[in-house]
């Protein structure tokens, strides 16, 4: 029996309209499922993420603060249940950064070109201070700096505790530099090495280094983070570069001659100025082939740099006292690099090799392509590779696996107990230690000591070394 085709037509449209129906009066509604099902997002890593969610907007950084994962984005900032994925608040914003540990973490939320700032709670959002007047903030896990200015040449810093109400100290800068404004503006320090495919603040916030150094007019004013003092008022030679690093101010000079650049690095006590050490002859980086100006930073970590000696081979150099930490064979590429340990890639570009600075230890080797890309953080060791994509987290000690991952994801965030990867709007968590203990906290919250006093916040007194390698471990030297 042939059906007319205008009948199946008007039967199709009769359906539809007794759909419609229903749903415009509330008794059945299938267009929610249907765009659930049609909008439905495919997993983003294999095996699959504790949680997966779609946020507002593509992620400017991601973080995880205490339970909460706070995600940044271009005009907008949004909190979310590390349990879940699920929103927990949202706020209008155009910048925002996490201080604080894992026990005490607040984000500081603000607008460009608008003075003040917010501190909010990271679970339930609620303002625990408000800022009116202040034109730049850096956040770090034991400390919170913020600098107001009411004038061109009159500027203050103010030191807080993350969820202090009053100042631990205030000091004097004679105003402050053009990019100072938002969160945590570039000071005088090092530039971290990067990695395809894992975010640059993947770590989180760091504990305040015993000394920083602050452009304003062409001269850097070294403030010691414990006190407040200002240290040092230094204006750079014609050929020198200024870098605050390991509790020592550095004087690069970068100096043209035969057709090559000859560099030398002299590091000064900050509270004498005299010279503590002295190295010439590495390369670190920071200049360019035109006639050997320095435009950048020195390459580095908390309280190392990363240079290159004249046969080529890269080299770790400990800020505080000049020494040799690491030197690479010839072929190898460093890749990560922090204050205990360096990751590079071997010669025959087939492994990652995490080696402990100062000494001939290896830590682990895994077997990676010669463009796997890495980054330390207290809690994970983190490898990007390709063909195939994967991310891999491991024990920074052992190289234990706490999770593997089949992704073309990037990593966002590491935490003590997982990590947020991301790829566009979607960020997922993943678990670590799914078949295994967990990874244990890095030892305290707080900062690094340095010459001359205790770091901020930290329990020694002052006598402890730039990174507090002359007391005993309060977690009775387990391994973070």
């Amino acid at each position: 029996m042939r059906v007319a085709k205008g009948s199946v037509r008007g039967g199709l449209l009769l359906g539809l309209a007794v759909v419609v129906a229903l749903a415009a009066t509330g008794v059945w509604n299938p267009f929610p499922g249907l765009w659930d099902w049609v909008d439905r997002s495919e997993p983003i890593s294999e095996p699959d993420v504790v949680w997966q969610q779609r946020v507002g907007g593509t992620p400017r950084s991601v973080t995880i603060a205490g339970d909460a994962v706070v995600v940044e984005q271009r005009t907008r900032v949004e909190a979310r249940s590390l349990a879940t994925g699920a929103q927990l608040w949202e706020r209008k914003a155009d910048w925002a950064a996490v201080a604080g540990g894992d026990r005490d973490p607040v984000v500081a939320v603000g607008k460009l070109l608008v003075k003040g700032y917010e501190l909010l709670d990271p679970t339930t959002g609620v303002t625990r201070r408000r800022d009116d007047d202040a034109v730049a903030v850096w956040t770090y896990r034991n400390l919170l700096l913020d600098a107001r200015c009411t004038d061109a040449t009159d500027c203050t810093l103010s030191a807080w505790d993350p969820r202090g109400t009053a100042p631990l100290w205030t000091a004097f800068l004679p105003g402050v530099h053009t990019g100072l404004l938002a969160d945590n503006p570039g000071l005088r320090g090092t530039r971290r090495l990067t990695a395809t495919r894992i975010d640059d603040g993947v770590a989180g916030a760091e504990a305040a280094p015993p000394l920083l150094g602050f452009p304003v007019d062409g001269r850097v004013h070294v403030v010691d983070t414990a006190t407040g003092r200002v240290l040092q008022n230094v204006e750079p030679g014609r050929e020198e570069r200024l870098s605050v690093v390991g509790g020592r101010l550095l004087r690069i000079t970068a100096r043209s001659q035969d057709g090559t650049c000859y560099f030398t690095i002299s590091a000064r006590d900050s509270a004498t100025g005299q010279e503590a050490w002295q190295q010439a002859g590495i390369n670190l980086r920071t200049a360019d082939s035109a006639g050997c100006v320095q435009r950048e930073d020195p390459q580095g970590a908390r309280n190392v740099l990363i240079g290159v000696a004249p046969d080529g081979r890269e080299a770790v150099i400990d800020g505080y006292d000049g020494r040799l930490l690491w030197v690479g064979e010839r072929g190898t590429k460093l890749i990560a690099v922090d204050d205990r340990s360096a990751v590079f890639r071997a010669a025959d570009k087939r492994s990652v090799i995490a080696r402990e600075l100062g000494t001939e230890k290896v830590l682990w080797t895994r077997q990676a392509s010669g463009k796997a890309g890495a980054a330390l953080t207290p809690y994970a060791a983190v490898v990007a590779d390709e063909k195939p994509s994967r991310l891999a987290a491991l024990d920074p000690r052992t190289g234990r696996e706490l999770a593997v991952l089949r992704t073309s994801a990037n990593a966002l965030a590491i935490g003590s107990q997982g990590m947020i990867i991301g790829e566009g709007r979607e960020i997922g968590y993943v678990r670590f230690g799914a078949s295994g203990s967990s990874p244990t906290r890095p030892p305290g919250d707080g900062g690094n000591p340095g010459p001359g006093g205790p770091g901020p916040g930290g329990p020694n007194n002052g006598d402890c070394g730039p990174k507090g390698e002359l007391c005993p471990d309060p977690d009775g030297g387990k391994d973070g």
